[in-house]
């Protein structure tokens, strides 16, 4: 089998992608579903950092629209991905892969307080990085903290995953002959309002040429495919 491609990635994570059938909250099914794949690919030898959002809690954008003060509403959202890390944690370390949860937003009773040079330590031991809360500050997506964690722990990719297969030219639930796009620059992406991260983190991946792979966890085995580089999902790169 093909050696991996990558040696160290971040893998973005929605809080969505933990619910599984559920319309809110964390179906424990996908969670192991989730850190299996994982952890397949830490045996691979690749170093694994992980951002997850927390919309299957609370979105702070959408609190703040039923009348949340936003700087509320964006702290909610940032404790409400410190569960879903937590989770995700328990899951890897259940499968035999050491982890760490490690948060912008000091809380040292459940997990560390982020410091770049001991998030990368983790990382050379191979233990599995799981960044929550966010960058720490209100009206910061967690997009935009995947792309800040990304390029501070050096990694060579984000890998954003999603329930689709890849970017598309609309969206593929509302336009049923929707294309897919194998690659785009960011430029492209950003000029035609594709939904595949928000602008500041596209342009921050831009800003310092980070590529950006777009592809469907729903698919068993898709993680360790994109890892040996096969030809899976969309490559946003300049």
């Amino acid at each position: 089998m093909s050696q991996p491609v990558f040696q160290r990635i971040l893998l973005k994570l929605s809080g969505e992608a933990l619910m599984g059938s559920q319309g809110f909250g964390i179906d424990p099914e996908v969670a192991v579903r989730i850190a299996r794949e994982v952890h397949e690919v830490r045996q691979l030898g690749v170093q694994v950092a992980m951002v997850v959002g927390g919309g299957n809690f609370i979105r702070g954008v959408a609190a703040s629209a039923h009348g949340i003060d936003r700087v509320v509403a964006d702290h909610m959202g940032m404790l409400a991905t410190v569960i879903n890390a937590l989770a995700l944690q328990d899951a890897l370390e259940k499968l035999g892969s050491f982890s760490r949860v490690v948060t912008a937003i000091e809380m040292r009773e459940i997990a560390e307080p982020f410091i770049r040079r001991r998030a990368i330590r983790h990382l050379e031991k191979g233990r599995v990085v799981v960044f929550a809360a966010g960058t720490g500050n209100p009206y910061f997506s967690t997009d935009t903290a995947a792309a800040l964690r990304a390029m501070e722990v050096k990694a060579e990719v984000i890998l954003k995953a999603t329930k689709v297969d890849g970017v598309f030219d609309a969206d593929p639930k509302k336009v049923p002959d929707a294309k897919m796009i194998a690659r785009i620059n960011y430029l492209d992406v950003l000029a035609r309002g594709l939904a595949v991260m928000d602008t500041t983190a596209i342009s921050l991946c831009m800003n310092n040429n980070l590529p950006i792979i777009v592809f469907n966890l729903n698919v068993p085995g898709n993680l360790q495919r994109v890892i040996r580089g096969e030809k899976v999902g969309s490559l946003v790169a300049v």
